[in-house]
């Protein structure tokens, strides 16, 4: 008999699948208590929570702590420490089996179930359930607690957030059900003509119970049938898994109990073949390509780590618009909702473990460049939990057609940090002079790089055989002094573009690619001339909190899009180089030749220089020397002034492959016309004189769903005013709650807990959902509506429904 959850009947929704992979799965993320103190009591189903605070899951506390120098840089100046969850929930009748099911908590997280300890997990990004059924009461309240512990606050070197950020589900279930994450499948065959796909399915519990397996098409048909626990099932006229048309198909095991579904798991499907070459590269479906990837981390700025699927969706698609085809989990396992979009978008996704292993890596715990670094980390529980972290990453992941990698780690063999090795005093096969300081012998040995990526390759490939496993090294020369290159099926090489042709040389067998890369043209095209090196991933994508510098700085501006999800102008320069489509953008900077009348050259050669990521501004003083940068992908372009031709043909410079233009500035429209037909504007703005704003839909219709609006500012006549640099107010009115402001700007450490933000460049997001107003900002009975405002600007209003019917 399942459980009938009394708090669920009209607050929660179906699923079409369990993200357990069993069971029938109901989300609970509303109305958990919060409490940022220690206290053991509150492990006591009796203990008065009245005046902790109701908070709604995913919830990251740190991202609203205020930031301080004195907290570490590589978590963006924010603190963490030690947390208490607490849910109440009321079940009518006994059941079989009911679990929660945990898709991550960051970090040391232990569960109890009305006073009895259910389990410790010690990993952030690691996915866990605990079976709750002993210690339910069927008449009364049960209480959920959940101690979260990141009192070692400086334990990543990057933001990882703190608390409950990804989503909790109760998981009913018979006593006998489909493993945990048990459904599996591998794509044996693929052709025009048919696939053959075998599927395994795992059962926990007593009894033999009948598996019944079907495919299941897009619209819902079974298109293959087959029956046990190991069957192969051959579909007919295939719809192939690509990154043009992601296909998806469904598979469906069925544990029968007579006629009767007793359990049931449904894993997406896509029908794709992965091979690799040491000659050749990567070859999706038996086409060869080249991998253009990102580096990703898990925040979103203001929302921290509590990223809502919506964003996501808008920055993976930013991502694909630029050209990516790939993204990197750097340096762990992400949110599941991210891969179910890779899988429907069309992106390659390589999964990774792991910064760290047995060993900690050194960290500025208290500012930057400050004192001692330190080594706060996860090292301390490596040798008890990395075999089941990874092996839980793998069978979590596995079912995503996006996947074709399994990455072990990441720069565990950074030279002297921890490990070292006499390669490192130079000579042969090394370097010419010593490196990294040297060899140091008191640092522990290199050699257990290799002893360690034989055991951690070994636990991938028995969880998943059809993937390739990789691992992306920072100090090569010396990892190759060791068995991690042979423990690994692809070896991924960071920043160490030099080393390419020399490796495919001495180790000819060697599967290389670029797993951490710089942007500039150099190190793409070192993959993009090579037929051996199959892509790269550039470090990063998106800006991210943390790994930051000089206070202050709350995190990292590397990225191709900002933090509000903005594409920045390397992201249109990296278009430029990788997007199928034509590509025309125009960006301008003052001219290092002064204005007009100067007779000295411009530096034609100098990189920094010319690659500057230059802006889409057209305001200068009458008669500067301005210099127009063209990021395109075609042969030439024209560029127009007011809609006279300039005759200057444009220079293109052979270190960044950029076309420009050096002229005097007129006020008015700047267009440019690329010779594929790819055109780009930049016009002379006004003062700021109002606000615009855009929402990404109009209607909230789920919990769950997150309006993402656009605020810019512009002049009297409607153009944008990319200098401007206003303060907006949000008011949210009605059943509507405002989840945060961000503007992308890395060096903003102003309170985000408030509704108050400054645009940045002329432009600001607003994330927006369901829900009651924030403290004073707004009336909870009026009319769903968001309003922004900003002093002596012209205010607007953006209406947003919101259904009563909806869940």
């Amino acid at each position: 008999m399942f459980v009938l959850l009394a708090f669920c009947v009209c607050s929660l929704f179906a699923q079409t699948y369990s993200p357990a992979g069993f069971g029938n799965a109901k989300p609970m993320n509303d109305n958990w208590l919060f409490n940022l103190t220690d206290d053991s009591a509150a492990i006591s189903p009796n203990f008065n929570d009245s005046q902790w605070q109701r908070v709604r899951l995913p919830h990251d506390w740190s991202v609203v702590q205020p930031m301080s120098p004195d907290c570490g840089s590589c978590q963006g100046y924010l603190p963490g420490g030690i947390a208490w969850y607490r849910r109440h929930f009321s079940v009518n009748e006994a059941s079989e089996r009911l679990y929660v099911y945990f898709e991550g908590v960051y970090n040391r997280s232990t569960v109890y179930i009305n006073g009895h300890r259910l389990g410790y997990r010690p990993s952030g990004f690691a996915s866990f359930v605990y079976d709750l059924t002993p210690y339910l009461v069927s008449e009364g309240d049960n209480v959920l607690a959940v101690r979260v512990d990141h009192s070692r606050q400086n334990d990543s070197r990057w933001y990882t957030g703190s608390g409950i950020y990804r989503p909790v589900w109760l998981v009913s279930a018979a006593k006998t059900h489909i493993a945990l994450w048990g459904t599996s499948w591998e794509v044996k065959s693929l052709t025009d003509k048919k696939a053959v796909v075998e599927v395994k399915t795992e059962v926990e519990g007593q009894g033999a119970y009948p598996i019944v397996v079907e495919i299941l098409d897009a619209n819902g048909q079974v298109v293959a049938s087959g029956k046990g626990q190991t069957c192969k099932l051959t579909v007919n006229k295939p719809h192939a898994w690509t990154l043009e048309t992601p296909y998806l198909y469904k598979v469906r095991a069925k544990l029968m109990n007579g006629d009767a579904v007793q359990d049931e798991s449904i894993v997406p499907l896509g029908l794709r073949t992965l091979l690799f070459s040491p000659d050749k590269g990567f070859a999706l479906n038996g086409k060869w390509m080249k991998v253009k990837g990102v580096c990703v981390h898990d925040d979103a700025g203001v929302l921290g780590t509590a990223v809502p699927s919506d964003v996501w969706k808008r920055r993976l698609l930013s991502l694909k618009q630029i050209g990516v085809n790939a993204i990197r989990m750097s340096h762990n396992p992400h949110a599941p909702a991210v891969y179910d979009l890779c899988d429907s978008l069309g992106l390659l996704v390589m999964d990774e473990a792991s910064d760290e292993w047995e060993f900690p890596k050194r960290k500025w715990l208290k500012g930057w460049n400050r004192g001692t670094p330190g080594f706060e980390g996860t090292y301390d529980y490596f040798e008890e939990w990395i075999d089941r972290d990874v092996a839980d990453m793998v069978r979590r992941d596995r079912c995503h057609p996006s996947i074709f990698l399994w990455s072990i780690g990441n720069e565990v063999d950074y030279p002297n940090d921890p490990y070292s090795h006499p390669i490192l005093n130079g000579g042969t096969g090394g370097f010419t002079q010593p490196m990294y300081g040297g060899y140091k012998p008191n640092q522990p040995n290199a050699e257990r790089i290799g002893i360690i990526a034989q055991r951690l390759a070994k636990i991938v490939r028995a969880n998943d055989a059809s993937r390739a496993v990789t691992g992306a090294l920072a100090g090569v020369v010396m990892s190759n002094q060791t068995a991690y290159p042979e423990a690994v099926d692809v070896v991924g090489y960071n920043y160490t573009e030099s080393r390419y042709d020399e490796d495919h040389r001495q180790y000819p067998q060697r599967i290389i690619y670029g797993s951490e890369n710089r942007h500039d043209l150099a190190a793409w095209k070192a993959v993009r001339d090579k037929e051996h090196i199959f892509g790269q991933f550039l470090w990063t994508g998106i800006d991210y909190l943390g790994e930051s510098g000089t206070w202050p700085a709350r995190g990292s501006e590397a990225g191709l899009i900002d933090l509000a999800g903005n594409i920045k102008p390397n992201g249109h320069y990296r278009a430029s180089l990788w997007a199928d489509q034509p590509v025309c953008y125009i960006g301008t900077t003052p001219n290092s030749f002064g204005r007009r009348g100067n007779t000295r050259r411009p530096r034609q050669n100098n990189r920094q220089f010319i690659s500057s990521y230059a802006p889409a501004v057209w305001n200068y003083e009458d008669g500067q020397s301005v210099r127009v940068l063209c990021y395109t992908n075609a042969p030439t372009a024209k560029l127009y002034l007011n809609d006279t031709l300039i005759e200057t043909e444009p220079t293109r410079d052979e270190n960044t492959d950029i076309l420009y233009w050096d002229i005097d500035y007129a006020p008015g429209t700047l267009r440019c016309v690329a010779s594929n037909d790819a055109t780009a504007s930049i016009t002379t703005c006004g003062r700021p004189f109002a606000l615009r704003a855009k929402a990404d839909r109009n209607t909230l219709a789920t919990n769950d769903e997150v309006a993402i609006i656009d605020i810019e500012v512009v002049d009297e006549d409607g153009h944008f005013v990319p200098l401007a640099d206003n303060e907006v107010t949000c008011f949210a009115e009605g059943p509507l709650r405002l989840l945060g402001l961000e503007n992308g700007d890395i060096r903003d450490t102003s309170d985000k807990t408030d509704n108050r933000c400054r645009v940045r460049g002329g432009r600001l997001v607003a994330y927006v959902a369901r829900g009651t107003a924030n403290r004073m900002w707004g009336n909870d009975s009026a009319t769903p509506r968001i309003h922004f405002s900003s002093p002596l600007l012209q205010s607007i209003e953006v209406d947003i429904a919101v259904p009563t019917s909806a869940q």
